[in-house]
């Protein structure tokens, strides 16, 4: 990975700053997300300078909400790997904390922006806000950045075909509805859920359908039910499957879970870090009054997922 992440805005050396930059909280690094991007870009390319993204841990939202109920989108790994993949060179992740939280909107463009990363350029979305109440705006930020020596440029609202916002909210709102075409089509690719393999109850193993179990920590709850799945491996490799995510109602279990059978597959990942696309969503949960009645629906969602991801492998 070339991408370089920078994890505070304080004594940094010069060749850690003066870069053309977009700042938002980028949760999903979602289309729209990648139209101010490429705004930061084209400014770099003209000035021959280095292309940065300022974002902020945690997301803002924790901190202000702490109790708030599990919304992210992305992990950072994954964040890091989508910008690296958009050809980024610098990742500022900035520690959002009290002070940062107090901080003026002046405060923050003239001492974090203007100073501690000494930025040429700045590139935002048409409603970002910024500052202590989110008090300022693109205009502000263009008014203090003659101040502090760089430039500004607000990015217009991005909609697709049918006039709907490319947002974070529209992700949320698709994923919740078990429209997993929309939230891939704002996405540009598919919602994946990234975890380490955990010991679950292995009932499924009981009945020949071993699963990978995944918490889904911080990650938004999608709709409970069964998915279309492609999981990538820590080696690599990429397997289909079939998963359940919920809480499964005959057994009730405390925390939600991400249960994947891999079609096809044989092996021990317990431990191992593993990546699973949600390509299709195929039903919700439901209650079955026997083993024998789970195993043959099983089957069947088996057989409704292998057709979901055979149709879109030739999409």
């Amino acid at each position: 990975m070339s991408l370089t992440v920078i994890r505070d805005w304080r004594d940094l050396a010069p060749s850690e700053t003066g870069a053309a930059v977009a700042i938002g909280a980028f949760d999903g690094v979602h289309r729209g997300h990648r139209a101010v991007i490429d705004a930061a870009r084209q400014i770099a390319r003209q000035r021959d300078l280095p292309l940065g993204v300022v974002s902020f841990e945690p997301h803002p939202r924790r901190w202000f909400q702490p109790e708030a109920a599990p919304f992210r989108l992305m992990s950072p790994g994954q964040m890091e790997r989508a910008l690296d993949g958009l050809g980024v060179d610098r990742l500022y992740r900035l520690p959002f904390d009290a002070d940062m939280a107090a901080m003026s909107d002046q405060a923050f463009a003239l001492e974090i922006l203007g100073g501690g990363l000494a930025i040429k350029h700045a590139a935002v979305g048409f409603d970002f806000t910024f500052g202590k109440g989110r008090s300022g705006s693109p205009e502000a930020l263009a008014r203090y950045g003659e101040a502090a020596g760089f430039t500004v440029s607000p990015v217009a609202r991005v909609d697709d075909a049918h006039g709907l916002k490319l947002s974070s909210s529209a992700v949320r709102e698709a994923l919740q509805a078990g429209d997993m075409a929309r939230a891939t089509a704002i996405l540009g690719r598919p919602f994946a859920i990234e975890g380490e393999v955990i010991h679950g109850d292995k009932r499924g193993r009981t009945i020949g359908v071993p699963t990978l179990n995944i918490a889904l920590g911080d990650y938004m709850r999608p709709a409970y039910g069964v998915y279309a799945t492609r999981t990538r491996l820590a080696d690599g490799r990429t397997v289909d499957g079939v998963a359940s995510l919920g809480v499964r109602p005959m057994y009730l279990l405390e925390q939600p879970l991400l249960e994947v059978w891999l079609f096809d597959f044989d092996g021990d990942l317990y431990g191992q870090t593993v990546e699973t696309d949600l390509v299709a969503f195929l039903r919700p949960e439901a209650t079955f009054d026997s083993l024998d009645a789970l195993k043959v629906q099983i089957e069947a969602d088996a057989a409704a997922a292998r057709a979901a991801l055979a149709l879109s492998a030739g999409a």
